[in-house]
């Protein structure tokens, strides 16, 4: 990997930890933060990997983490996107899921994909991903849970009745999170369009993402590269 896709890795992992730790100051939830990793204590306990050159300590730390949450009874993900975390003795499986990052390019006006601005959008926007994602594990939908008022100050983007996505302003790059559209509006580019939006937003900069294997193709139609695949470990 070269020394700009390395950087990009880089900080695509650290929108992720901005991201996840924004919602869990805002829900209240404890945050470890370390200059290895950081571990967010929700629903799930995730271990978040901040680097790719992980110092003794750090691995012995967050493994004893994750054994202590696991022995507790807790779900716990541990994300490494740079794949030098060996998990298994602690019975843990690894799946994978690739990042990607697209350079500033232009791309088309979508108009009928707005910025959300109110907190009324905003529940429309946490209606529409907890639904259509779906995030079972907030069903049924308790508002505010998911997209708390702070997601207001990010740009969360809205095609209203069909599809909503997220979205992180953090180390030089634009992270998108949770590109949904429901059911019933698939296939129709819904996804498309709400990604030409973020794409807008972010004109200056570098977007990256991490891909669910269904939407890797309409990336690779946008000009997105895959870095690599994360590993995931539950």
């Amino acid at each position: 990997m070269t020394g700009l896709l390395t950087e990009r890795l880089r900080q695509a992992s650290e929108n992720a930890v901005a991201m996840w730790t924004t919602l869990a100051h805002a829900r209240g939830d404890r945050v470890l933060d370390r200059p290895g990793f950081a571990a967010i204590d929700g629903r799930r306990f995730r271990i978040m990997l901040r680097t790719g050159e992980p110092d003794d300590s750090t691995v012995r730390e967050l493994t004893e983490l994750a054994r202590s949450m696991r022995a507790d009874g807790r779900t716990v993900v541990v994300e490494d996107p740079f794949r030098v975390l060996d998990l298994d003795g602690l019975g843990m499986t690894a799946g994978q899921l690739p990042v990607m990052v697209r350079e500033p390019a232009p791309v088309p006006d979508e108009g009928a994909v707005a910025r959300v601005r109110t907190a009324a959008e905003l529940g429309a926007a946490e209606d529409l991903v907890v639904r259509g994602f779906p995030l079972e594990e907030y069903q049924p939908l308790e508002p505010g849970r998911v997209f708390p008022a702070a997601l207001l100050e990010q740009a969360v983007f809205l095609k209203a009745g069909e599809g909503a996505c997220v979205t992180m302003d953090h180390g030089g790059v634009g992270g998108v999170y949770w590109v949904t559209t429901l059911p019933e509006h698939r296939s129709k580019g819904v996804g498309r369009a709400l990604m030409h939006a973020v794409l807008r937003h972010f004109e200056d900069r570098p977007v990256t993402l991490t891909a669910a294997r269904a939407g890797k193709p309409l990336y690779d139609k946008l000009g997105f590269t895959t870095l690599g695949d994360a590993n995931w470990w539950r």
